[in-house]
């Protein structure tokens, strides 16, 4: 038995109503109410759709959800609309605020956003499930007489530096950490950290030789490396240091737990698309995370995490995310935030 869309079987009963009338003016009445069938129809697939604004920087980390705008992905009539911040400042203030409804951030922005009384739930890890996944690591000028952190900490050792003349860092960012990290591996002591908060600005001093080395993203080491310049360090091996995770304020997140789901689900289907063909979305990778066109062609596209498995949240582990907040705490940056796993929910302790 064949059988009709709603909309076509709600016409066809109006049809056949019509057929036992007479009278035009009744008839004319059937024929506006058959529009009105339609109409009711793709009212209620609108009144179904909804979207949720995720908040992010121009990097890497987002790729899946790109891809999901690029190929109209869905799940349950929601839709994910990636909304770009020029600054991690200006992402914060809109999750604060509430503009955006989830972000892709790092785990320190989102502790210092639940200690100062914006709780937020770590959904799922956007890149570096596994080490080789979001490469951070120290790049060196090309002439630095120094290939690795101890050769760093044993120039350091017998040279008299300018002031300001360290490893270029941001304060209470995954660029440091992974710096502090690095070095605790190497057992590299003594070497200078210089803040400079600007990435950019970070990239332009390593490369003209005003700093020792910078403590920098995969796109800038990449970039630095195809300018000859050179990676002393990075964490792809090892143990496994840099994350960003997929965030949400946590009183949206209990209200809207389908929501929360129906973005995972499109993330989870967009990670498979680029899974299965990671070149057809390199020019897309390039233009929204602003590749420089000399690494463009080049630069290796990541796989990236699930955010469900059989419909369970992959929220980061305990381990990883105390790590980095008992690294805070150390630091000086916020000792104030505790972590449950089991939930992905930062609180105040």
């Amino acid at each position: 038995m064949r059988v009709f869309p709603k909309a076509l079987r709600r016409a066809a009963a109006a049809a056949l109503a019509c057929a036992m009338v007479t009278g035009g003016g009744l008839l004319a009445g059937c024929s506006s109410g058959t529009q009105t069938a339609a109409d009711e129809e793709a009212g209620d697939a609108q009144a179904s759709a909804q979207t949720v604004r995720v908040g992010t920087m121009p990097t890497e980390d987002i790729l899946p959800l790109w891809v999901a705008q690029a190929e109209g992905l869905t799940a349950n009539g929601t839709q994910a609309e990636v909304v770009v911040f020029d600054s991690a400042q200006a992402l914060s203030a809109a999750i604060s605020s509430g503009d955006v409804d989830m972000a892709m951030t790092d785990i320190m922005r989102a502790a210092k956003l639940t200690e100062s009384g914006v709780d937020m739930t770590l959904e799922w890890i956007t890149l570096g499930e596994t080490a080789d996944q979001g490469r951070f690591g120290v790049l060196a000028p090309a002439d630095a007489p120094y290939d690795d952190l101890a050769g760093l900490a044993d120039y350091v050792a017998t040279k008299k530096l300018d002031e300001g003349q360290g490893v270029g860092v941001g304060a209470n960012t995954v660029p440091e950490y992974v710096f502090d990290k690095l070095c605790e591996e190497a057992g590299a002591q003594g070497i200078p950290a210089t803040e400079v908060a600007s990435l950019p600005e970070r990239y332009s001093l390593v490369a003209s030789g005003q700093l020792l080395a910078a403590a920098l993203p995969a796109s800038m080491l990449a970039l630095g490396e195809a300018n000859g310049l050179k990676v002393i360090a990075d964490d792809t091996q090892g143990a496994n240091l840099s994350q960003s995770v997929m965030a949400a304020r946590s009183a949206w997140a209990q209200d809207e737990p389908q929501l929360v789901a129906d973005v995972a689900s499109i993330w989870d289907s967009a990670v498979a698309l680029i899974a299965e063909n990671p070149d057809a979305y390199r020019d897309l990778l390039a233009e929204n995370a602003n590749l420089n066109a000399s690494i463009a062609s080049s630069y290796p596209i990541s796989t990236y995490p699930l955010a469900s498995v059989d419909g369970e949240m992959m929220h980061p582990s305990a381990e990883l995310v105390q790590d980095v907040l008992d690294w805070m705490a150390a630091k000086g940056y916020g000792d104030k935030a505790a972590y449950d796993s089991a939930t992905g929910a930062l609180t105040v302790a």
